[in-house]
């Protein structure tokens, strides 16, 4: 079985942005959302979702017979976890690395090369 780099797989993630999107979604509201581009069955969406909530990602309360899901952790939150366990993981805790990486990479383009000397200056402020 391949391992992940992160806790969460893909799917988990993009589901994870829609409810962010929403603020407030039930499973067929998702499962709309991801139709959209591609096939998904209901029952998929909704075990990836009750997943979601078992791992602290997702809350839910019920409306009826119905569960509405939100977040239970913000973006930045789960964002700068997941960033953290895949510098862990991947450059060795080296933060350094992986800025260096990215650098390298991709094709920045001189706006972008001045915002990140602009957040590095104010860090260093």
């Amino acid at each position: 079985m391949k391992k992940s780099l992160t806790p969460l797989g893909e799917s988990e993630m993009e589901i994870l942005h829609h409810v962010w999107g929403l603020g407030e979604a039930t499973v067929s509201e998702v499962q709309e959302l991801i139709l959209k581009e591609r096939k998904v069955a209901y029952t998929t969406v909704m075990t990836i979702m009750k997943n979601l909530a078992d791992k602290g990602y997702l809350k839910y309360r019920k409306d009826g017979v119905t569960y509405v899901y939100s977040a239970a952790r913000d973006p930045e939150n789960v964002q700068s976890s997941l960033i953290s366990k895949m510098i862990d993981k991947v450059f060795k805790g080296s933060t350094a690395a992986l800025v260096q990486t990215l650098v390298k990479q991709e094709n920045l383009d001189e706006k972008d090369l001045k915002e990140i000397k602009k957040m590095i200056d104010n860090i260093e402020e």
